[in-house]
């Protein structure tokens, strides 16, 4: 998640909770919107693991880490997936994986596309993305 303006960059609904998921999502958000100065994560193991912090390091990205129970360090983060589970998750009620995945697709883009949030003045993640992206452009 880009954490100035909510925009969900890459997810993953896996079935473990080994790191290869969240480096797969790490890469493919590398890959579609560039490298960050700072990335803020917790301290669960799969984001600790050599294998994630690896890809970091390798992109010279300064890895910022929550303290231990401190949820609050990472608040958009778990607002999201609050909403996430409140508001497509728990209505659903996906009975597989792969229905759960597809749903979740599908939310994540009315999330970014749709879904307003008043922190964001009442404007989507895309759009508050797009415009800071065409600001440092201009800049």
């Amino acid at each position: 998640m880009h954490w100035h303006t909510r925009k969900v960059l890459s997810w993953r609904a896996p079935n473990t909770m080994d790191s290869d998921f969240c480096v797969e999502a790490l890469e493919e958000a590398l890959r579609g919107y560039g490298t960050p100065e700072i990335f803020n994560t917790d301290q669960g193991t799969q984001f600790t693991a050599d294998a994630f912090t690896r890809v970091l390091k390798e992109h010279e990205v300064t890895i910022s880490m929550d303290g231990k129970a401190r949820w609050i360090d990472n608040v958009f983060v778990e607002r999201l997936w609050r909403s996430v589970k409140y508001e497509d998750v728990y209505l659903r009620a996906y009975e597989t994986l792969a229905a759960l995945r597809a749903g979740l697709d599908k939310y994540f883009r009315f999330y970014n596309t749709r879904r307003r949030h008043t922190g964001l003045d009442r404007r989507t993640p895309d759009a508050v993305y797009f415009e800071q992206t065409a600001l440092k452009s201009a800049a």
